[in-house]
């Protein structure tokens, strides 16, 4: 059971996350947006997965991850899922706090 997914590329459009399995897609990327580009490069997915049992991809969710180019390949070196809308509120709540903050000072 070999698994294929996007954690390594030559360049930041190449990097996804889907992942396939067995020929069949696991995790199917939404959409995405590219935080930062260079020798590091931060990316911002939207994704779903797949119930095996209903053959359905169920809610969106979210994952940041890092990336560091190593001898020419991007290669993953954190991910963080988001796991819930209501994770993704608490967490746009506090970064608007944060930036509110900051802009006052």
């Amino acid at each position: 059971m070999n698994g294929v997914g996007g954690e390594m590329s030559d360049s930041v459009d190449g990097l996804t996350a889907n992942w396939e399995q067995d020929g069949q897609l696991l995790v199917k990327e939404v959409d995405r947006e590219v935080l930062s580009k260079g020798a590091w490069a931060t990316i911002l997915f939207k994704y779903q997965e797949l119930d095996r049992q209903s053959g359905d991809y169920g809610p969106p969710k979210i994952s940041l991850r890092r990336y560091r180019k190593v001898r020419g390949q991007y290669v993953q070196q954190i991910k963080f899922n988001i796991s819930s809308l209501q994770q993704a509120r608490k967490i746009r709540d506090i970064l608007d706090k944060w930036v509110v903050d900051e802009e006052e000072v």
